[in-house]
């Protein structure tokens, strides 16, 4: 909320935000400019208080409401209380769950899903892997990655660039049948086969673990009773060796004795063989609670998920909350050599790392033991991405002692302190999750036209919504003559809440009609020219905000 509040009333929106008096940034907020209301639970009285209080003879004084509620159910109840408040309510709401994102729409109609986790994880992964070929970025309702096609999942949405026909790439080409080595627009990357995976313990080591010190020792004394009673046993008893054996066997193991074997032996004979039995029962009770002591102590699922062998040129992510579960997707599907490690075995991210079978390392991120364990001496980059800012940094600072070479990326809210960091410990980058989401959130409530860059060699093409205004030029044209060879291409049209990325081209553009295109500076300009009204129109070299 603080870094979303920022971001709107620095671009001079007037805003009231509804925070928790416990919050420690409530002062803060108000700080900023924002009208503070102090509650603990957002209400329909609340919402009245805030702005939402349209009637049938005027709209309300809101012209929108967002929810960035950590709890996903509590984000839809609010949206689903102020749609009935307010049907034409421009609604911007944060998701953690994905799949529940994409229900929204279908609950509250028109509304803007915002997922931090889907924003922020391309970067650290990017940082992780120093890697610039891939674009993330939200167009036509999509949540798309621009780059090389070996790269993207197929079927590819379009191709943007031809990189193999000439010295300079050839922009948005006509023949888009054949994407070897072209840069090309998709929903997804493709899966690559994890040749250099990091191996997972598994159940013999598993088992090797839980079978630890207390239990070969326990195990040894008894095996010396069995030996010691099959020798008595024959020698004595006058029975044959592997009869013995089953004797001795039963008495320290507790599974009985035939007492008329002993029922002619000396009294000291009977007496050896009542302690052996004892002496079994209290070793078979012992290895009973060391066995689920260790089971319960280790849990067998964080012993499987531990790390075999000594890895090396692998990425340790420390912290497997929501952006850590995703940053483990993408580095899976880069194909990346991954270990992931987490204080708590119930995070979101271990079981995506277990889905993926993707080592995890349960415990604390700054402590040296776990880091080793991991790796980290010999990995190639960590992400240090606990909600912990000291947790993080304590982390890279054990990372730079173990493994010099490594690159390391903290995530960190406080702006301040990781400036500080950079400049004077040179611990390696820093990013906040917060500062990436809420640049996407004041631009969806001020309807700005936000757009990605998607570089090819030294080109580049820009990617975005653009709106029809009414009384433009563009008003009236067949959706197909907005295309320019090398210059605009058009990929998706929007129908009331939906996007249809196989859009008529031949039918006509109706005033607030809204597309999604790719095109160069020249031709995005050219665009901008014909569907903007002409009392707003503006100089050829000027673009959007």
């Amino acid at each position: 909320m603080l870094r979303v509040v920022t971001e709107l009333v620095t671009s001079g929106e007037q805003v009231t935000a509804v925070v928790n008096p416990a919050s420690r940034h409530f002062e803060r907020i108000g700080e900023l400019g924002a009208q503070v209301i102090g509650v603990r639970v957002v209400s329909e009285s609340v919402l009245r208080r805030s702005g939402i209080d349209r009637d049938e003879d005027k709209p309300s004084t809101a012209r929108a409401l967002v929810l960035l509620d950590a709890d996903d159910v509590h984000n839809v109840h609010t949206a689903l209380t102020a749609r009935d408040m307010d049907p034409d309510l421009k609604i911007v709401v944060q998701m953690v769950n994905p799949r529940l994102g994409g229900q929204l729409h279908n609950l509250l109609g028109d509304c803007v899903v915002i997922s931090g986790p889907s924003l922020a994880a391309p970067a650290f992964v990017a940082d992780a892997l120093e890697d610039d070929e891939l674009t993330w970025l939200d167009l036509g309702g999509r949540r798309l990655v621009a780059g090389p096609a070996e790269l993207i999942r197929p079927p590819h949405l379009t191709v943007l660039a031809d990189t193999t026909s000439s010295a300079t790439p050839v922009l948005l080409p006509t023949d888009r049948s054949d994407p070897a080595g072209d840069i090309v627009l998709g929903t997804g990357l493709r899966s690559v086969w994890r040749t250099k995976d990091v191996r997972r313990a598994g159940w013999v080591m598993a088992m090797r673990d839980v079978l630890d010190r207390r239990v070969r020792v326990i195990v040894a004394v008894m095996a010396g009773l069995v030996l010691a009673g099959t020798a008595l046993t024959h020698w004595i008893a006058h029975v044959e060796w592997l009869r013995a054996l089953y004797l001795a066997a039963g008495a320290v193991t507790s599974a009985g004795i035939e007492d008329n074997i002993f029922s002619n032996a000396t009294p000291w004979a009977k007496v050896a063989a009542v302690l052996v039995q004892l002496t079994g029962i209290v070793l078979m009770a012992l290895l009973t609670a060391v066995i689920v002591d260790s089971l319960i102590g280790a849990r067998l699922s964080r012993v499987i998920g531990g790390v075999r062998g000594r890895p090396r040129n692998h990425v340790v992510v420390c912290g497997l909350g929501t952006v850590g579960a995703r940053v483990l997707e993408i580095l899976a599907e880069r194909g990346m050599a991954v270990v992931g490690v987490e204080q708590d075995d119930d995070a979101p991210g271990v079981q995506t790392a277990h889905r993926l079978r993707i080592p995890v390392i349960i415990g604390d991120s700054s402590n040296e033991e776990t880091l080793r364990s991991a790796g980290v001496q010999r990995c190639e980059s960590v992400l240090a991405i606990t909600d912990g800012d000291i947790t993080n940094l304590e982390s890279a600072m054990v990372v730079r002692d173990l493994n010099p070479d490594a690159r390391i990326t903290m995530r960190m809210f406080d702006h301040d302190l990781a400036q500080r960091v950079e400049r004077q410990l040179g611990l390696g980058h820093s990013r906040s999750v917060s500062m990436l989401v809420a640049p996407a959130i004041a631009a969806a409530v001020a309807n700005r036209r936000s757009q990605a860059t998607v570089p090819a060699g030294r080109r580049v093409l820009l990617l975005t919504e653009v709106t029809v205004e009414r009384d433009s030029v563009a008003v009236g044209k067949r959706l197909g003559e907005l295309d320019e060879a090398g210059g605009l291409r058009v990929l998706a049209r929007q129908e009331g809440t939906d996007w249809d990325w196989t859009p008529v081209f031949a039918e006509a553009l109706q005033p607030g009609a809204r597309i999604a295109v790719a095109g160069t500076r020249s031709g995005l300009a050219r665009l901008l020219l014909a569907t903007r009204a002409p009392h707003r129109s503006e100089p050829s070299g000027r673009m959007d905000p």
